[in-house]
């Protein structure tokens, strides 16, 4: 008769962190082979799995990022300058746009001068991912209010749509998912139609870009 032999050796809990700080536990998982020997037995054999241990949760994201160095005072001065040459001049633009009813100065733009003077290197802050989801959102925007009119089901099909359209083209960029809420919900842009493409997003962001980099010429060589 067959006899089966197993053996377990254990010899200590290991755990492994990776930069993520999730521990990894390690699970047993029995599998029979047959033995080539000449005694021709079976017997089984214990291999070790390591799986990410999730059970305890990661607080590191409600933290701040101390890996990184204290912003300098010119890191701190120079995009909040940046920000508000931004809003004197687009505030300027709005005065002399008056008569014509185009608005410059709206918050999606405020949101657009943080990614691009506070974070000009992340992914949102590309010239691409901008310009792209600025005009398409706004289109967006504007087929929906002309479908649906104002309502809610205008807002949601015009934010999914938004998304869909910026992780398709690869131009993620988040101050361009309120474009098209406010143009559903904001008379004052009706009038504009497919005008609102141009205005006041891919203009506003066009005279941002510039001054985005007087900002990061100033920050990289005028330090305090």
């Amino acid at each position: 008769m067959a006899t089966y032999s197993s053996s377990l050796y254990i010899s200590n809990l290991v755990k492994i962190h990776h930069e993520n700080h999730n521990a990894l536990r390690f699970r047993l998982s029995p599998s029979l082979v047959r033995d080539t020997s000449d005694s021709g037995l079976k017997r089984t054999k214990f291999s070790v799995r390591a799986e990410a241990n999730l059970v305890s949760p990661n607080w590191d994201a409600w933290k701040p990022d101390m890996g990184s160095k204290a912003p300098s005072l010119s890191d701190i001065f120079w995009p909040s300058a940046g920000a508000f040459a931004a809003m004197a001049v687009l505030g300027k633009m709005d005065h002399m746009l008056a008569k014509k009813g185009v608005s410059m100065t709206i918050a999606p733009l405020g949101a657009v001068c943080a990614v691009l003077f506070a974070t000009p290197s992340t992914p949102g802050a590309r010239k691409y991912n901008m310009f792209m989801a600025q005009m398409g959102c706004a289109a967006i925007g504007v087929f929906a209010f002309s479908i649906f009119g104002p309502g809610w089901l205008s807002r949601s099909v015009a934010l999914s749509a938004s998304l869909a359209f910026m992780i398709y083209t690869r131009s993620v960029h988040p101050p361009a998912a309120s474009l098209p809420l406010l143009f559903i919900d904001v008379v004052k842009f009706h009038h504009l139609k497919f005008w609102y493409i141009l205005f006041p997003g891919a203009a506003g962001c066009l005279l941002l870009c510039l001054i985005q980099e007087v900002v990061c010429y100033l920050k990289d060589n005028v330090k305090f």
